[in-house]
């Protein structure tokens, strides 16, 4: 939750009218319980969406997560085809069961450093390529997984995004 990445990319979301929740996963600091695998932590993202679907029943909403976070938000879109859209921001797919997160009923748009040593590129640009409908793939120039020298840049391409 106070991740830089997660940080800026909810404040460009904030700046382009989206009211944001952010929140850690089971055992991520002091949130109990403990690390999941991803099942758990979808458990923790749909419970941290009905809160917000809760307070504001009325907005659109955008699904949103960084690096293990992107995992969590895409497979939390493939049962919510009422979102707006999800956005996957150094999203890992060279990790085992990228392939379980093709299909998805919303629109997704893929963020990544263009120098990302944790989360390769190739393995990204293979998998968006693969996918059934034209899915944006934009690049922030960044040093690294965490957008060092790239984190404006990123928030201002969220806040643009609307």
């Amino acid at each position: 939750m106070h991740n830089k990445v997660v940080y800026r990319a909810a404040r460009g979301l904030r700046r382009s009218g989206h009211v944001v929740l952010r929140f850690n996963f089971r055992g991520v600091n002091r949130s109990e319980g403990s690390h999941d695998n991803g099942a758990g932590e979808v458990d923790d993202a749909r419970a941290a969406l009905a809160l917000l679907r809760e307070r504001y029943p009325e907005l659109p909403y955008t699904l949103a997560g960084f690096s293990f976070g992107s995992r969590v938000a895409l497979r939390l879109a493939q049962d919510h085809p009422e979102a707006r859209r999800a956005i996957a921001i150094g999203f890992p797919a060279h990790s085992p069961g990228a392939e379980t997160l093709v299909h998805c009923p919303i629109p997704r748009i893929f963020i990544h450093s263009r120098r990302d040593a944790i989360c390769p590129t190739e393995p990204l640009q293979r998998f968006v390529a693969s996918l059934p409908t034209p899915t944006p793939l934009l690049w922030v120039e960044a040093e690294d997984h965490f957008f060092s020298g790239g984190l404006p840049a990123l928030e201002d391409l969220l806040a643009g995004l609307g």
